[in-house]
């Protein structure tokens, strides 16, 4: 977790254009249907990649189903990729709250607005649930519904790659064993 922390800040702090913690999520479910999509990364530590969601979302119901996923990190500014794969679960109540707190205001309405992943007949309906959650919290906090919240990815298998000439890349391999980790290079 090191040294993706390193290679995190080095790519957020890249002078070329990029969001560092755009990530492709890649979910599967109950009969290994793949989905994947690129979401936001709002947190790491040693117990994992944290992303928030509607619970309603497609790839939370994959995840209730197979809870097992990946990410895949791309930042092309620094020549590097790290993908990640393990099991998820749901973050702490208290977690997704103080994140939901964070987010700006109208961040927080859409979140009530939406019913992600579920057909919408058209833009105007979306927005006149968006201006039914506005009259309903014109000031205030506004509480995070109970279906929005985030899961944590505990890795087990962490993936670096970095771009060499000659696509002489060196790739690195670190996979959990008890409680620490073992590494090893592939071939590119």
């Amino acid at each position: 977790m090191a040294e993706f922390g390193a290679l995190f800040e080095r790519a957020r702090n890249s002078p070329e254009p990029g969001d560092a913690t755009a990530c492709a999520l890649a979910t599967a479910s109950a009969d290994g249907t793949p989905s994947v999509r690129m979401v936001l990364l709002k947190g790491f530590d040693d117990r994992g990649f944290v992303f928030y969601t509607n619970y309603g979302s497609r790839k939370a119901q994959d995840i209730e189903e197979n809870p097992r996923a990946a990410l895949c990190f791309h930042w092309i500014s620094i020549k590097q990729q790290v993908r990640v794969e393990g099991s998820v679960e749901r973050v702490s109540e208290e977690e997704s709250d103080i994140y939901f707190a964070s987010r700006g205001r109208l961040s927080r309405l859409g979140a009530w607005a939406s019913k992600q992943s579920q057909p919408l007949a058209s833009r105007g309906d979306l927005l006149r649930r968006f201006a039914a959650v506005e009259l309903r919290y014109p000031v205030g906090p506004v509480p995070r519904p109970q279906f929005w919240g985030g899961y944590r990815l505990r890795p087990e298998r962490i993936e670096f790659w970095s771009n060499k000439s000659h696509r002489l890349h060196d790739r690195r391999v670190f996979s959990r064993s008890g409680e620490g980790w073992t590494v090893r290079r592939l071939y590119p």
